[in-house]
């Protein structure tokens, strides 16, 4: 049953996104809901929710620090080895599991009664951080478990290569990361989980350190099985002994570069979960487990061309183009040089003689240039528009940007975003629309996208447009001028600024832009859940005549809708959770912006920290319900929270 609801999470999932992001059905309304109602059914049988299963209502937050924590057991880090010998050696007579090592970060999660109720970081191994908001929105966790007594697991939390490569594409120089590894802390470790959301960010048990009243029969193959049937998933493991250990090793490393998930080698354990606690520990390392780390191929090749590929912010990124080399078993011809700087550093030259490898066995790097003739020279044009490029160093970086403000390759991005559901929430137009748009010069800009009706002859005659296809783009857009400003400011794709922090900063200044594109860096830094990168990107973004100059000529086509933010802030300081139907207002949405308008705090999950649980049938058998009633907390339905609302709590 757990693979049938993984399996109805992603196909609902796709058929979600497929309907709201690229405005297509890939199925009918009665197929979805059939499928959904199977994924309910199921999921109350078991117990078991995933995080990003679309019966969840995913609600973020914004915290304004991340608190420390002391583990309650040293977390130690494993000894190393590059020798299979060694591995053989070490497992003796035993039986052991082998299993990949990712390469991302550590968590250690504990569930209480079927909930996640706590989420720390590895830190230093003495102490963590708490990131339980943060690994409430990974992609593949439960939420919910069968499981009721508590339970402690640890786990990496793991972006793909193929999620890296796209973040890092629309991110600005100083922001991009230069591996996975560190995208995933960097995202584990946000303060608005909304951004951590957005990262696609999976989980990976790998063991189990507290679970009470489960015979396990000594053997952690046997807890894998048990976490599996809870929802979780598993880092992938093989069954070894000395005599199959180096043939399990070929197959790991046969399999890495058709892997998506990083992985920096190997990890082998006992089987027996009695003998490793008795095993226990070094003043360094563990006794019970060997991480095997794999040797670098390194081979030799020439320097054939540089290539530069344009990113939505106007970046230019350099990739080395090489003779081709067979590595770990495929052929490498192309590596990322990132930035100017790593050109610089390697003195490259074509022609040049460079020494390649994959890192993790999968990402191709240069290592070195032998030959060092540096006589490669920036190209002077933006390689998408033709316009003059130029360095700009930021920090100790130097990188090549566009100096075009409507190069192609840089609009597509902005206005994709801009479009986007959070943003103007303009159905139809989807990158490969506004892509033929921009083929054929109709829009330029943002603003463009509001003078398309002055060319219907040539819409309406495009491939896969026509006359009905413009009739409904012209009334998506019609429809979108009528905008919040929360969503207007979340559309101008401000960097570290998403949907939450939009809205936050618009509670902040009520709702009045001129404020906003007027505001301090000092001001800012005192709102709720904003530090010194998110004022400094807000500060700079309004600070540039060309920004303010665009956003005077988008304004002139927009209505923006008025947003009353209480004076009296007569929830302020008080928590809520929204379950069920609602009556009085429109949705749960529009119950949850009234609350937020008037000081309150929406969250998710009922805690400790919850003021009242709003539904309407407080005799519900909800596990919200069951919460509420087990921490204590206020079950109240809408009737009663207008009357709270009203009043002064104290003398309701």
């Amino acid at each position: 049953m757990i693979n049938r609801i993984k399996e109805l999470v992603e196909i609902l999932n796709k058929a979600v996104h497929a309907y709201y992001q690229e405005s297509k059905e890939i199925m009918s309304n009665l197929e979805y809901d059939k499928l959904y109602d199977e994924l309910l059914e199921l999921e109350r049988q078991t117990g078991t929710v995933l995080t990003d299963s679309p019966t969840q209502r995913v609600e973020y937050d914004v915290v304004s620090n991340l608190p420390k924590m002391q583990h309650k057991t040293k977390m130690l880090s494993l000894d190393k080895t590059k020798e299979v010998d060694k591995l053989v050696e070490w497992i003796g007579e035993k039986d052991g599991l082998l299993s990949f090592k990712l390469d991302g970060l550590t968590i250690i999660l504990t569930y209480e009664n079927g909930e996640l109720v706590q989420a720390v970081t590895r830190g230093n191994g003495e102490i963590g951080e708490v990131v339980t908001n943060n690994a409430k929105v990974f992609k593949n966790l439960p939420r919910h478990i069968a499981y009721k007594d508590k339970l402690v697991i640890r786990g990496e939390a793991v972006i793909r290569y193929s999620d890296f490569e796209k973040i890092n594409e629309v991110l600005q120089i100083e922001e991009q990361y230069k591996n996975p590894r560190n995208l995933c802390s960097g995202s584990v470790r946000q303060l608005n989980n909304e951004i951590t959301a957005k990262r696609n960010i999976n989980l990976y048990v790998f063991a189990i350190i507290e679970a009470d009243g489960v015979d396990f029969e000594d053997k952690k193959s046997n807890q894998f099985e048990w976490l599996r049937n809870q929802g979780f998933q598993v880092v992938e493991y093989y069954k070894v002994n000395k005599f199959n250990l180096e043939s399990i090793i070929n197959k790991f490393k046969d399999s890495i570069d058709k892997r998506d998930i990083p992985s920096d080698g190997l990890v082998l354990t006992f089987d027996s979960i009695s003998y490793s606690n008795s095993l226990g520990e070094t003043a360094k390392f563990p006794r019970h487990s060997m991480a095997f780390k794999w040797t670098d191929e390194i081979k030799e090749s020439k320097i054939e061309d540089i290539i530069w590929n344009t990113s939505r912010t106007g970046l230019i990124n350099p990739v080395a183009v090489f003779e081709p080399v067979e590595i770990e078993g495929t052929t490498v011809k192309q590596a990322s040089l990132h930035n100017v700087s790593i050109i610089e550093s390697l003195e490259l030259g074509i022609g040049d003689t460079v020494e390649v490898y994959k890192a993790n066995m999968i990402i191709p790097q240069i290592a070195d240039n032998l030959t060092r003739s540096n006589t490669y020279i920036l190209p002077s044009h933006c390689n998408a528009c033709g316009a003059e490029v130029e360095i700009r160093k930021v920090y100790d970086t130097k990188a090549l940007y566009c100096t075009n403000p409507n190069c192609s390759a840089k609009i597509l991005r902005v206005l994709g975003h801009y479009v986007s559901r959070n943003a103007t929430n303009i159905e139809g137009l989807s990158e490969a629309t506004i892509e033929k748009l921009i083929d054929k010069e109709i829009i330029k800009d943002i603003a463009d996208i509001y003078r398309i009706n002055e060319y219907k002859d040539i819409i309406t005659n495009m491939e896969g447009l026509g006359e009905k296809s413009y009739e409904n783009l012209i009334k998506a857009i019609d429809k979108s001028k009528n905008i919040k400003l929360a969503n207007f400011i979340n559309a101008l794709g401000i960097s570290n600024v998403g949907f939450s922090t939009s809205k936050s900063l618009c509670k902040h200044y009520k709702n009045d832009i001129n404020e906003i594109m007027n505001a301090t860096k000092e001001e800012l830094i005192t709102i709720e859940g904003f530090g010194a990168k998110i004022a400094e990107s807000i500060v700079n973004y309004f600070e540039n005549s060309k920004n303010r100059d665009r956003i005077n000529e988008i304004m002139s086509y927009l209505i923006l809708e008025k947003e009353e933010v209480s004076d009296e802030q007569k929830l302020k300081g008080l928590i809520f959770v929204i379950t069920g139907e609602v009556t009085k207002f429109k949705n749960r949405d529009e119950l949850k912006d009234f609350i937020e308008k008037n000081g309150g705090k929406v969250t998710s999950s009922v805690t400790s920290n919850t003021s009242y649980l709003i539904n309407n049938d407080v005799n519900s058998s909800s596990s919200k319900n069951k919460t509420a009633k087990k921490l204590g907390v206020r079950i109240i339905d809408e009737e009663k929270f207008m009357q709270i609302s009203e009043k002064n709590v104290e003398k309701c």
